[in-house]
């Protein structure tokens, strides 16, 4: 049987932990070709070379996603040494959580540009090649933020709304081309995103891995199937996050 994504490529960024490493490695454990974006280089190039050191191929290219110039180079890199680019996993983000009264303007500024700039910069810099070959995946790691409030999340919030609303305008904007636009929106994950000790510690909370699993399904999904939004959350948390 032929997998799907063998010699597909594939760009993540922040790839370098968390849930953007999950994703690398599920995708190159099925065949696709990845390239590792994030701003810490030692990160992408310890991943890759664990994932060269098991037969599958990936490049590490140290990229700031709010950085138009560094974007295009990354997308024109992945073109150069794989053809295309087939998937875009848009997972770079940054958190900074407090009152409206007390977020540091530089906070809410970063997270801005990492958040929803960088997603725009990526996603327009792959879509004339998607659209040229009439394919192409672009999956977005938004939030349960994006859909709930809560108290310290003003600008963090924000910015996982607009991604959604972005994200459902370029589904209806590119799905005559074959283009398929994905938003996961996690709560709460296993992993070291804004220091909450108290999150990591719930043996209920999900893994990276498990995100990981849940965006593989949807990009394994027959063509003519388009998973557009998926709430992942705790069946059932030792703590109520969100």
């Amino acid at each position: 049987m032929i997998n799907p994504l063998e010699h597909k490529s594939a760009i993540i960024t922040g790839a370098g932990r968390g849930i953007g490493k999950a994703i690398a490695l599920a995708l190159a454990k099925e065949g696709a070709n990845v390239v590792l974006a994030a701003r810490t280089r030692s990160e992408i190039e310890t991943l890759a070379n664990e994932i060269d050191a098991r037969g599958q191929r990936a490049i590490a290219i140290s990229t700031d996603v709010a950085v138009e110039s560094e974007v295009d180079s990354l997308v024109k890199i992945a073109v150069e040494r794989y053809g295309t680019v087939d998937i875009l996993i848009n997972n770079a983000g940054i958190g900074s959580f407090a009152t409206v009264a007390d977020l540091p303007v530089e906070q809410f500024d970063r997270m801005w540009e990492i958040n929803m700039r960088g997603v725009f910069l990526a996603t327009r810099a792959v879509l004339p090649h998607m659209t040229k070959q009439r394919s192409g995946d672009i999956l977005n790691l938004a939030s349960l933020a994006g859909r709930n409030a809560f108290v310290g999340g003003g600008g963090y919030c924000a910015t996982k709304w607009a991604l959604v609303g972005f994200a459902r305008c370029l589904m209806l904007e590119v799905r005559e081309s074959n283009i398929r636009v994905i938003t996961l929106c996690p709560g709460s994950v296993d992993t070291g995103f804004g220091d909450h000790a108290e999150w990591r510690t719930s043996a209920g909370i999900p893994k990276p891995e498990d995100i990981a699993q849940v965006a593989l399904d949807t990009l394994l999904m027959p063509r003519h199937v388009m998973v557009s939004e998926v709430d992942i959350r705790p069946t059932n948390p030792n703590i109520e996050i969100m």
